[in-house]
């Protein structure tokens, strides 16, 4: 038995029926022309074949005695007649249906007794332009087992690069099964683990003193900020809120204070509303490169632009900019453990802003203000700490949280989370099918009604815009504000920037000339089912 770490044992305590903690994603699958096999079986057999590699899907959860600390995972082969189920549509369906099923079985929660994850294999779809013929998968994993990039990690065992699945060599062997611990075998294992979770945190905590101290004296100088406590926790305070500055033209503008109140800050209903919606990465890429944005600054400020749209039609938009939770992954390069190692922070979109080029400079400075605090400071956020009593407050104030509609009492802190997963750059197969989409499907959580992950997938940009059906359930009509957003990124002219003023030895350089960018229709992707969903 392994014990969960306290950031992965945090998303079961917090899991209640209006609030499901399980991610993963809607997949477009084109089978080979020709194909009259079964498909749902070919993946199970794929599946049974990848499986000694994939221990990540191969345990479940067990509980220790009177709920005293985070549950453990224990060996367990999953059923895969469970696992991997079919549900037949309408011959002829389409995106549309595809994104209402999603909406309908996202609120199901993952049955604890088993392992955490079921796909869904749709059948009855629309054949592709050549009348090839397709299919769709809906994956959930919970999210107690793997964040964004351990779940990429998962992916590449599963696909493959070519429509012929790879030849897979032969696992470790596995351990002998040893039965469940006893009651007092448990206690002991609950223990131990509180005891190096006290250690760890302990050690650690030196670290932390040394670099927050040192951001201390480099942002209030020397001696005044040793001898000031005040503005320590002053300082603390701001870092802690992700209080930022961004540029508005020539001045600078202060993003204090908590974010406006929209009608994403409520408590959460049992219902979800789900579109996807994909963007040429090669066009975004080049578009961002002559605005010197990287491609977070350019997700964000297409989906701060599309917000703002919605907002205006739906009202309403508030006069202070909407602030996103952006997840940060802490993970080290090359490691690929199944848990979660993320923090969050916090940016601000500058939707207060009707100038596109203003809400882009914001955006960047922003980005650029955020990336500078969490370079120092994403070393320090544990994903371990001692739980000992731990799983009954989370659970009873998750209850709580949601029933007394805390949400609408709190200040609100953030009003989207916004995450980017970075993702493959070639086309993957599965089971021999093709894999065109990668709509990524996630958590919303009271007081954050709408979650948009993107990842990038053969060459572009796929976004899923998850939310409450309650808060919102007009998620298609905010999918083509994203492509109306890109759009009008596309058409910004490249701003020249302001010239320096050159050393007093030397000519004073004249500025580059303004040069304005075409706009430019983005393609959508041909194997992209949005269009065919909307045009009858």
């Amino acid at each position: 038995m392994k014990q969960l770490a306290g950031l992965d044992a945090s998303f079961l305590y917090l899991e209640t029926p209006q609030m499901p903690m399980h991610v993963g994603a809607l997949h477009l699958l084109e089978l080979p022309a020709g194909y009259d096999g079964d498909y749902v079986e070919d993946l199970r057999e794929h599946m049974r074949t990848r499986m000694p590699l994939l221990p990540a899907l191969r345990r479940k959860l067990v509980t220790m005695p009177l709920g005293l600390s985070n549950p453990g995972w224990v060996d367990a082969d999953p059923d895969l007649e469970e696992h991997i189920v079919e549900i037949p549509l309408a011959d002829g369906s389409g995106m549309a249906e595809l994104e209402a099923q999603v909406g309908a079985l996202h609120p199901v929660l993952l049955d604890r007794d088993r392992p955490l994850w079921k796909f869904h294999v749709f059948t009855g779809l629309e054949p592709g332009p050549e009348g090839q013929p397709r299919v769709a998968l809906y994956t959930q994993l919970h999210h107690a087992a793997v964040d964004g990039q351990a779940a990429v990690a998962l992916a590449q065992v599963i696909l493959d690069l070519s429509p012929e699945p790879r030849a897979v060599g032969a696992p470790a062997a596995r351990g002998r099964k040893r039965g469940q611990l006893g009651t007092v075998g448990m206690l002991r294992a609950a223990v131990s683990q509180q005891w190096q979770q006290t250690l760890k945190l302990a050690r650690a905590l030196p670290g932390a003193a040394t670099v927050l101290g040192g951001m201390a004296v480099k942002s209030l100088g020397g001696a005044a900020a040793e001898a000031s406590m005040d503005k320590l926790r002053a300082l603390l305070a701001g870092v802690a809120a992700q209080t930022t500055a961004v540029v508005r033209g020539k001045q600078a503008v202060a993003s204090l204070g908590p974010a406006p109140r929209t009608r994403l800050n409520v408590s959460l209903s049992d219902t979800r509303a789900f579109a996807g919606v994909t963007l040429p990465l090669a066009e975004l890429n080049r578009t961002r490169r002559r605005h010197h944005a990287s491609l977070n600054d350019a997700v964000l400020f297409v989906i701060g632009g599309a917000l703002r749209r919605f907002l205006t039609k739906h009202g309403p938009l508030p006069r202070k900019s909407l602030i996103a939770a952006v997840p940060v992954s802490t993970r080290a390069a090359g490691d690929t453990t199944s848990n979660n190692q993320a923090t969050m922070t916090f940016m601000s979109l500058g939707t207060h802003l009707a100038d596109p080029a203003e809400r882009l400079a914001h955006v960047i400075a922003s980005a650029k203000a955020m990336k500078a605090q969490m370079s120092q400071l994403k070393s320090l956020m544990p994903t371990d700490f001692p739980s000992l009593g731990i799983p009954w407050l989370m659970q009873a104030g998750a209850m709580l949280y949601g029933r007394a509609r805390v949400a609408e009492k709190l200040p609100v802190i953030a009003n989207v989370v916004i995450s980017n997963v970075p993702g493959p750059q070639v086309p993957l197969y599965l089971a021999g099918a093709e894999m065109l989409t990668n709509y990524p499907t996630s958590i919303a959580v009271h007081g954050l009604a709408l979650n948009v992950t993107v990842q990038t997938y053969n060459q572009s940009l796929d976004i899923g815009l998850m939310a409450c059906g309650k808060a919102m359930p007009e998620t298609a009509e905010l999918a083509a504000y994203v492509e109306t957003a890109f759009m009008e990124f596309q058409a910004l002219p490249v701003m020249a920037p302001d010239p320096e003023p050159a050393p007093a030895a030397k000519k004073e350089r004249k500025a580059p000339a303004r040069k304005a960018v075409a706009k430019a229709t983005p393609k959508p992707r041909a194997s992209t089912p949005r269009k065919q969903a909307t045009a009858g």
